[in-house]
């Protein structure tokens, strides 16, 4: 690792040059697009692939032209800990089909757990390495605002050689939001915890947020390992009344400028966003977003678009993802129904993505995408035709879908409960063959 106040060549090649042929390829076929234009993606900063040098994973790309893809977040809290949990949840939500999963953890043994995850993962690991910071500065006695600018980069490092993908990175939250959130109050003040640590490290040390201060040396390291960052949006709206207000947007900008610095690095960085948003203001937010960071490759949190959704916060999500998908947003963090209320388990994280994969599938849909609209149309075939198997199988959740089939089964052949005998796809199917027998009978008698 670098020591703080050493600094990176201005210029040093765009990670598309750095990512062998075979990966490229497999990004291309998954998505459909000639490695050309995937190259070229790469190279201007609008798409990202993360996996380490390390992480032996399914290559996924983000970004412009690519399918809306999706993540799960695991990870154990101060209260419960079991690494054999996390890895029930990892298996659980790439079952469901999730494009990348990241460790939030802060309890427990964090780095056994997130080298467990890395190991057993087979899409890209992502996590917060402030919030193991700030545990162990809480296990030597310190608080999180103690630990200097080179132990915030160790653990940092420590990530990065452990295989990690991405990593979120508060870099964005400058000294003047301090005084800024004092003038402008907000109804939630700061919701998300790296964004807290950074605020408070800021405020009892009188200096810059050092993630900001040391962004070179970040990029450094984020470059030995190929790790993409994604820049975290540390001042999110966490609640409606608070969303796209000036703390936001303030906070944006500079991750703007991040973004051009780490292009200019030979980083890939993507874009985190918000939060809490209501329907009306979620295609601004996209917009923003892409021109102020440069159609850097955006990765929302939702958006949540109502605030009352406790319990029932996948559904909330979704509901904004899928706007969010279709305006423009190219990664969707999911929301589990346990959002707000305590630690998801197996079941939540399984509800969590496969609510998110169903937006990010209504937004791709939404956009004209070949591949999604392909999709609909075998199942709406299979359907026509009575085809249960093949519906079942197409649908985004089979394992759900034919256990409810299965479990209420009709007395008429080739129909659900829901209508029985008078289906109505089986009544039309009757009447056309019907109608054809009845031409048939009527040509034979005028011949």
């Amino acid at each position: 690792m670098k020591k703080p106040g050493c600094r990176l060549p201005r210029r040093t090649g765009p990670p598309a040059d750095r990512m062998p042929d075979r990966l490229l390829a497999a990004v291309a076929r998954d998505e459909q697009v000639a490695v050309s234009r995937l190259r070229q993606g790469l190279k201007q900063g609008l798409i990202v692939i993360p996996m380490n040098l390390r992480h032996r994973c399914r290559a996924v790309g983000i970004g412009k032209g690519m399918r809306t893809k999706v993540n799960a977040n695991l990870g154990t809290s101060p209260d419960r800990t079991s690494l054999k949990l996390e890895l029930a949840k990892l298996k659980a939500a790439c079952a469901a089909g999730a494009d990348t999963v990241m460790d939030l953890s802060t309890g427990g043994d964090i780095p056994a757990i997130r080298r467990a995850i890395v190991a057993e993962s087979p899409v890209p690991v992502g996590t917060v390495p402030l919030y193991e910071a700030s545990y162990r500065a809480r296990r030597l006695g310190k608080s999180f605002a103690e630990l200097t600018p080179g132990e915030l980069l160790a653990v940092i490092d420590e990530h990065c050689r452990d295989g990690v993908d991405f990593i979120t990175v508060h870099c964005g939250i400058r000294r003047p939001a301090l005084s800024l959130l004092k003038r402008r109050p907000r109804l939630t003040g700061v919701v998300s915890r790296g964004g807290s640590m950074i605020l408070e490290w800021m405020s009892l040390n009188g200096q810059e947020n050092p993630l900001y201060q040391y962004y070179d040396e970040l990029l450094a390291i984020a470059r030995a390992h190929r790790v993409c960052l994604s820049l975290g949006d540390g001042l999110r709206p966490g609640s409606i009344a608070d969303a796209t207000d000036e703390a936001q947007v303030s906070e944006l900008v500079v991750i703007g400028e991040l973004v051009e610095r780490a292009r200019a690095a030979g980083v890939m960085a993507m874009v985190e966003g918000p939060g809490h948003v209501p329907l009306n203001q979620i295609q601004a937010n996209v917009a923003l977003e892409k021109v102020v960071c440069h159609d850097a490759p955006f990765y929302v949190l939702g958006p949540l678009v109502t605030d009352i959704g406790c319990g029932h916060d996948h559904i909330t999500s979704a509901i904004g993802g899928a706007l969010a998908s279709y305006y423009g947003a190219d990664f969707l963090c999911y929301v589990t129904p346990s959002e707000h209320l305590g630690l998801p388990d197996v079941d939540d994280v399984r509800t969590g993505v496969i609510a998110a994969k169903l937006a990010a599938h209504a937004g791709d849909v939404a956009r004209g995408d070949p591949r999604a609209l392909a999709r609909d149309r075998a199942l709406s075939e299979a359907r026509a035709r009575l085809d249960w198997p093949r519906m079942l199988k197409l649908s985004v959740d089979p394992q759900r879908a034919e256990k409810v089939f299965r479990a209420r089964a009709s007395a008429t052949t080739d129909a659900c409960t829901m209508c029985g005998e008078f289906c109505a796809m089986k009544k039309f199917r009757e009447v056309v063959k019907t109608g054809n027998r009845s031409a048939k009978t009527e040509n034979q008698q005028e011949e």
